[in-house]
């Protein structure tokens, strides 16, 4: 699948069903861009159960917090509307055992990457949220 905003490969994947609260809709699987870092609708036929984010970077991490990261990477875009569920996501990334704000940090000096939110901005938010 290739991302509806700029074109570049995404990586679709289900959505747990103890995750699907955390997406927006009732989407059961949901794609996230590899340049962009968006994340979008994507057919079910297209995702993947296990999900390797590490062609984004190599911070994401593997396994448990995995897509528990992505979904929360994908909604920072609207912090304001989605700041409970991303606070929720974020929490369960740590108690997988992965630091989620130095993933944030790794990816927003990627050079391979171009997020399409400003990701140094959102993760002082997210940082002041968690307090």
């Amino acid at each position: 699948m290739n991302c509806p905003d700029c074109a570049s490969p995404a990586i679709a994947f289900e959505v747990p069903v103890e995750l699907r609260e955390y997406v927006p809709g009732e989407e059961k699987a949901v794609a996230l861009c590899t340049h962009c870092v968006t994340l979008h609708p994507a057919p079910e036929a297209e995702a993947t159960a296990d999900p390797d984010f590490t062609g984004i970077t190599d911070a994401f991490p593997r396994g448990e917090g995995a897509i528990a990261m992505a979904l929360a990477v994908g909604l920072l875009d609207s912090f304001a509307l989605y700041r409970r569920e991303i606070e929720t996501l974020v929490e369960r990334v740590e108690r997988a055992g992965t630091d989620p704000l130095l993933v944030l940090d790794r990816l927003a000096a990627d050079s391979g990457v171009e997020p399409a939110t400003d990701l140094r901005r959102r993760r002082r938010h997210l940082e002041q949220t968690l307090g």
